[in-house]
Formats: C-alpha cells, structure tokens, sequence
C-alpha cells in the first residue's frame, strides 16, 4: 500500500551533535532529511552506501576524499561506495539525503 508520509510531524533525533534528522526508508533506500546547526562538524567517515547529497537551504563544506567544495542551496552531490567524506555546516543548513541501500543504522 502507498502511503503518504508528512516528513516534518516525524521525530527529529540528533545523530551526531549538531545534526538533527528525520528519515523514511523502503527496502532500498533511506531519506534522510536533515537541519544542521551552524558550525556542527560531520567527522570523516566512508560507508557501502551510495548517496546523493541535496543541500536546500544555507551553505556546506564537503570534503570528498581529500578535496573540499563549497556547496550552496540548489547544489547536488553524487558520493559513490566507500569514498571518505567529512564536512562542516557554514551556516544553518537543510539538506536531505538519499542512502542506497537503506540505512539500517538510521532506523
């Protein structure tokens, strides 16, 4: 059955300080919808999971295996299996992510 889910009633949990998200997952894929606070720290990590990081709102400083870009809303980024990538939030931030295969880890 389809089904219809209003993202911003779901509960927020903080992952990581600073990153607040709200995730809805299929059997292939997790979305992650995320509000960051300014400055918040994502540590560097790599996972099996493609992603593909969709900044909405502020601005973003991704480093991809050693090569940091700065992302503004409308930006869009394809982090393929296993690449280590780290960032910082330069200002409040939205941005919503997609996991493939679903996140277990997130549910």
């Amino acid at each position: 059955m389809n089904e219809v889910i209003h993202i911003w009633q779901q509960e927020s949990r903080e992952v990581i300080p600073g990153y607040h998200g709200r995730f809805v997952h299929s059997k292939a894929m997790t979305h992650a919808y995320w509000e960051i606070e300014s400055a918040a720290e994502l540590p560097e990590h790599a996972h099996h999971h493609e992603q593909v990081l969709n900044l909405i709102e502020g601005e973003f400083e991704l480093t991809v295996a050693g090569e940091s870009m700065q992302l503004k809303a409308g930006d869009l980024v394809v982090l393929h299996s296993n690449v280590p990538h780290s960032g910082r939030a330069i200002t409040k931030c939205k941005i919503i992510d997609v996991f493939s295969p679903a996140r277990d880890d997130y549910r």
